[in-house]
């Protein structure tokens, strides 16, 4: 079962994300670590770039992101590669040659995906990976009816996630790609670590389905459920609709007890 950290909001949530991740990163310097786009993350990375001035070195790490849109012009602002560029790599301190997007300028959107899982097991594979949850449960860019085994490949993106997104393209949907790149549920599987953010009463529905709901490919965020080593972070409004919120409190509550008692 995941840990479940209930949080007041974004920001909090951002600083409980960072901590986990820095510890795997002071562990292993040179960590591989899975990049999530779009707004929910931006707290965890303005907690770790603090941490960062404080002297985190996040320098040798190895960066993935979860995915890129395809017949996106090659420089765009919102183009996943100019994104982390700006929201993680510049702010982190991290190596750009060293961090990868799925689908990268003048690449083969056909083959691109078998490249990039090439790429991600000469690494050595991800040691965290960082997601959202879409309001229909996607994670990375897997819509609902994703195979759960699936591998990096090319996705059609759902109406919804286009609307949500249209926000990022001065509110115009029919400036928001159709395809994508995307890792696949199969890959996000592989990673040693999953960090599930949620922000916003949103994505409560979405939320208590992957954690609580079962495990299906109409909600691709459930594949949580099979991992073992996951920590969800949601705010109370995300948080909502657990059912069971008051054990997954408790059980965050004293998290550290054993480890204490060993000492």
């Amino acid at each position: 079962m995941a840990e479940i950290a209930i949080v007041p909001d974004a920001v909090a949530g951002g600083a409980v994300a960072a901590r986990d991740i820095a510890a795997i990163v002071t562990r292993n310097p040179e960590a591989v670590l899975g990049l999530a786009t779009g707004s929910t993350p931006l707290t965890t990375w303005d907690a770790l770039a603090a941490m960062r001035e404080e002297g985190l070195d996040l320098s040798r790490t190895t960066g993935f992101a979860l995915d890129e849109y395809v017949g996106i012009a090659p420089g765009h602002p919102e183009s996943y590669r100019c994104v982390i560029d700006r929201e993680v790599v510049d702010r982190l301190g991290m190596d750009r040659a060293r961090v990868h997007v799925p689908l990268e300028a003048g690449q083969d959107p056909t083959t691109a995906g078998a490249a990039y899982e090439r790429a991600i097991l000469a690494a050595g594979g991800v040691d965290v990976q960082v997601l959202g949850i879409g309001r229909n449960g996607h994670v990375g860019f897997n819509e609902p009816g994703s195979s759960l085994a699936s591998l990096t490949r090319i996705k059609t993106l759902h109406p919804h996630t286009r609307e949500d997104n249209a926000r990022f393209f001065g509110g115009s949907i029919d400036d928001v790609p159709v395809h994508c790149v995307t890792q696949g549920l199969g890959t996000i599987l592989r990673a040693r670590r999953l960090v599930l953010l949620a922000w916003g009463e949103a994505k409560a529905e979405a939320l208590a389905g992957a954690v609580e709901g079962p495990v299906s490919a109409v909600l691709p965020g459930s594949i949580i459920q099979l991992h073992p080593s996951v920590l969800v972070v949601a705010d109370e409004a995300a948080a909502s609709r657990l059912t069971g919120s008051e054990y997954y409190r408790f059980a965050w509550d004293h998290r550290d007890d054993l480890a204490a008692s060993s000492r």
